[in-house]
């Protein structure tokens, strides 16, 4: 476990970034260092930059938007069947005392 620095800036992740481990085969490390050398860049902006472009790749995948869709409704019926659990178990009373409230990333 980690103290708190005293002023309230982490200086081993800047700008609140999360650190990733990635493990590559020496060959790809060798190029992607040769691209970011050739590039001027860094190694770790080159790794942000394929994920970017993975991501968006990703996002553009409609299969894949069907299968969030999927996922977002089962959460919310699980989340409307625990709802009428705790309504039931405690009365309505209690359960409509506090409201839903959106919660967003």
């Amino acid at each position: 476990m980690t103290t708190p620095p005293i002023d309230g800036i982490d200086r081993h992740n800047p700008g609140n970034v999360k650190t990733l481990a990635v493990r590559l085969e020496p060959d790809i490390h060798t190029q992607l260092v040769l691209i970011a050398q050739l590039r001027g860049s860094t190694l770790t902006e080159e790794i942000r930059q394929a994920l970017a472009a993975h991501i968006a790749q990703v996002k553009a995948n409609t299969d894949l938007v069907s299968q969030a869709e999927s996922a977002m409704a089962e959460i919310e019926r699980e989340a409307a069947a625990r709802r009428e659990a705790i309504a039931s178990l405690f009365g309505n009373e209690q359960a409509e005392a506090k409201p839903r409230t959106a919660r967003g990333r």
